[in-house]
């Protein structure tokens, strides 16, 4: 049986009926798609990825309504953007479908993959309380874990190794445990650890998540970086001046730091495991301190928002939005524009070591890697 088929059962979760030519990808080049380089992608995250799942939650992170997805084909689907998130870009890159919903996914929708992804999501469990609904990476990882431990019954546990080895799994997590926790009021955290306590915390508890998806069969891992969010249009209003907040942008930089050191100890102590890093702050301050040559012109200020650069109150139910929205930087408040998720996510796919570490995407998606 075709090693993709195999993967593709394997978020699925439920029996799957094999037809006929149970050995050709209808998704192939004679169906009409490009050379798929992996199987599937799984995904895992927060609202920068997000296509949906919080859509059916009793929850205040929703982007489900216009103008979210104006440029989308298809108009508004959750996604917290005008158009594609990074991981669409990817998914393309990568000659896969966009990946579904893991809260809308059925049937054949299913086949290349699972995006697990919720807005206000934490890899603390607490984080993101105040928008009440919302899928921490833990219950992400189950969601996962419940689907596979499905299939893995009707596959037996070989053959579902043997095919995850090869799917690539994006997690992006860490935004909102400082944005939707540590630096809100209401949260005790900040009194609790000083910035290198709370990486320390946020990175021991990540390690562990990461280890149960690599106890599960996954072995190629791309993890994004925080950006610099001392320069999102929410904390820009914060400021009189409309300057970044430095406090903001240092209190990340350990986080960061720590996952580095991370993926290092877990490519070396995890047997055929390959994790990769986006470093997601250093596209972003090379997209402003080149804006002009990626074309734009309005770079700290919301393409839809309200109040200060635009960042006071995010995007509003059928609230108009700017027009030229190739030349912003930001969408809303918190999120970029279309524009930007595919630049970042064509750097990451075949960037060089100063983007991606210590390979980009697409060198990880060619590697051929056996189960253990």
């Amino acid at each position: 049986m075709a090693l993709w088929i195999l993967c593709l059962l394997v978020v699925l979760g439920m029996g799957f009926n094999m037809v006929s030519g149970q050995g050709e990808d209808p998704f192939g080049p004679e169906g009409g798609r490009r050379r798929e380089m992996v199987p599937a992608m799984f995904i895992f995250g927060d609202s920068l990825i997000d296509n949906g799942n919080n859509n059916d939650l009793p929850s205040f992170a929703k982007a489900n309504y216009f103008p979210y997805g104006i440029d989308f084909n298809g108009g508004p689907t959750g996604r917290f953007s005008n158009g594609y998130t990074m991981v669409d870009e990817i998914a393309e890159l990568l000659g896969l479908p966009l990946i579904p919903a893991y809260s809308e996914a059925s049937g054949d929708q299913v086949l290349h993959g699972v995006n697990y992804a919720s807005a206000a999501a934490g890899i603390l469990d607490i984080t993101g309380r105040n928008f009440v609904g919302r899928i921490p990476f833990d219950q992400q990882i189950r969601n996962f874990q419940n689907t596979l431990d499905q299939i893995t019954d009707n596959l037996g546990a070989v053959d579902a190794a043997q095919a995850l080895a090869r799917c690539i799994f994006f997690v992006g997590m860490g935004s909102n445990d400082y944005l939707n926790n540590y630096l809100m009021p209401n949260y005790p955290t900040r009194n609790q650890y000083n910035g290198q306590q709370y990486a320390d915390l946020l990175v021991q508890q990540y390690t562990q998540q990461l280890k149960t998806l690599y106890n599960l069969g996954a072995r190629k891992f791309v993890l994004a970086g925080l950006g610099r969010m001392g320069c999102i249009p929410s904390i820009l209003a914060q400021s009189t001046a409309g300057s970044c907040s430095e406090e903001v942008n240092q209190l990340v930089l350990p986080f960061n730091a720590n996952v580095k050191a991370m993926l290092n100890s877990l490519n070396v102590n995890l047997p055929g495991a390959r994790f990769i890093y986006i470093e997601i702050a250093h596209l972003f301050e090379d997209l402003i301190a080149n804006s002009k040559i990626y074309g734009f012109s309005v770079v700290n200020r919301a393409c839809c928002g309200i109040g200060r650069n635009r960042g006071q109150i995010t995007c509003l139910p059928f609230q108009t939005p700017c027009e030229n929205r190739d030349q912003y930087v930001f969408w809303d408040a918190f999120h970029p524009t279309e524009k930007v998720n595919i630049i970042m996510a064509r750097k990451a796919f075949n960037g060089d070591t100063s983007i991606v570490y210590p390979m980009n995407i697409e060198q990880l998606a060619n590697i051929d890697i056996e189960p253990n």
